[in-house]
């Protein structure tokens, strides 16, 4: 899942992003409101984090930009305030869900996983194909109850395979979703990292699940769902 930081303090736009890295997550990080409206235009985020108080423009004329331009990417916007009437300005502005300062890290990672809920992507604990088998929460994985040794972005490219089991996915979808705005395109990262997963997922079990579609991408097949 890739997610969009919107945040000018520096030190908790760090913690933001370093915590929600090491659980997976793609993120890119905006310090200014017109730089996450740009961001947000360019990028199919899952989730944007949204701070209310921004330079040149703020979180809530960001929210309304994205709105406007027809997003129905979820927002959790993050403020100091704790009036209700801020609260109703963030959510009339277009926020799905609003977190005050200070705030637990734990908490707003509860809350972007209702959001995705909501949103109506599959956000279950355990993800189960075969004989593979997620802990979401964890980011561990294991077939045939071994465990399966993965980097944090072998772990994150294996559930965006898992989440969508039997759909062919593209290098470029693959990418808008488990690597940030650094990913070149002109690399074989992705192809890099499949050959990797394959190794580990694959090759001490007599059914390998990932497999390439040449011209298309990659799948992770489950013939008993197909």
């Amino acid at each position: 899942m890739r997610i969009l930081v919107v945040e000018d303090d520096v030190a908790i736009a760090s913690v933001l992003v370093r915590g929600l890295r090491e659980l997976s997550f793609a993120v890119d990080h905006a310090s200014d409101g017109e730089q996450a409206e740009y961001l947000g235009a360019v990028n199919p985020y899952d989730a944007v984090v949204l701070d209310l108080a921004l330079p040149k423009k703020d979180g809530l004329q960001v929210c309304q930009t994205l709105r406007r331009r027809g997003s129905e990417t979820r927002i959790l916007m993050l403020t100091a305030r704790d009036a209700v009437r801020d609260r109703v300005e963030g959510l009339n502005a277009g926020a799905d869900d609003y977190l005050v300062k200070p705030f637990a890290f734990e908490e707003l990672v509860a809350r972007l996983r209702a959001l995705m809920r909501r949103k109506g992507e599959v956000m279950d604990r355990r993800l189960v194909v075969r004989d593979l088998e997620l802990d979401t929460h964890a980011q561990r994985a294991a077939r045939a109850g071994i465990a399966l040794a993965l980097t944090t972005r072998e772990y994150a490219l294996l559930e965006f395979l898992v989440r969508n089991v039997n759909r062919v996915v593209g290098r470029r979808e693959i990418s808008e979703h488990v690597w940030d705005d650094n990913y070149d395109p002109a690399s074989n990262l992705i192809d890099s990292y499949i050959n990797r997963l394959r190794r580990k997922v694959d090759s001490a079990f007599d059914l390998p699940l990932i497999e390439t579609r040449r011209g298309a991408g990659y799948v992770l097949v489950d013939h008993t769902r197909a």
